[in-house]
């Protein structure tokens, strides 16, 4: 039976999914673990009664499991990993909490609007990081097999990507060769390719918080 999952819908297109890398990261799940799944789409700036009755908090990604409706893409992946455990995608301890600070440092070098405040050189500071694991670690953050990190940080890198470009015509440094390598990789996947949001949607998704 196909598991019912309710992802953010794109802005201003109410039929197609949005850009939520949270939501993402449990698509590229299923995906990757082959799992049939039903997307019920839900418009954000005007949430639908019947969403926030099975979820008041109001925010995506949540699954259907035993009639029970489960948000936060954490609670949601672990459980998945539990529910159906092959393909295992469990990483290394050691490799769990690698990246893990790219998207913070992302957003506050996106909406900043001073350039001497350091905010690019902490993400440059994460990303070098990065690439430093990849080297010895790679081709994926765990070593030749995909893993929930890495579908964590796939659509986080793309928002980084497609946003830094638009608003600031900024680009991933070539020097990082292997995160470079690193994105083409996750960026050629199936899964990704099947649960990608358009660059115009991440745009249009971002604009308001860019220009807040």
């Amino acid at each position: 039976m196909a598991v019912e999952l309710i992802v953010k819908a794109a802005t201003g297109a109410p039929d197609v999914p949005g850009d939520c890398p949270f939501c993402q990261r449990v698509l590229l799940t299923l995906e990757e673990k082959k799992i049939p799944y039903k997307v019920r789409l839900v418009n954000l700036s005007d949430k639908p009664q019947w969403f926030l009755e099975l979820n008041p908090e109001g925010k995506v990604p949540v699954i259907k499991f035993e009639d029970k409706w489960i948000p936060d893409s954490d609670v949601i992946v672990g459980i998945i990993e539990e529910k159906y455990p092959d393909p295992s995608l469990t990483p290394a301890p050691e490799a769990a909490s690698v990246a893990s600070k790219i998207f913070p440092a992302f957003i506050k070098f996106l909406k900043s609007k001073d350039p001497s405040d350091g905010t690019e050189q902490a993400l440059l500071d994460e990303l070098k990081a990065l690439d430093e694991h990849l080297k010895e670690h790679g081709p994926y953050i765990n070593g030749e097999n995909v893993c929930a990190v890495d579908l964590s940080l796939a659509p986080k890198l793309y928002h980084l990507e497609v946003t830094l470009d638009h608003f600031k015509s900024w680009k991933i440094p070539e020097s990082f060769i292997h995160v470079n390598n690193y994105i083409k990789l996750l960026f050629s996947r199936e899964s990704f390719k099947k649960t990608v949001a358009a660059k115009e949607y991440v745009i249009a998704g971002w604009e308001p918080k860019v220009n807040a």
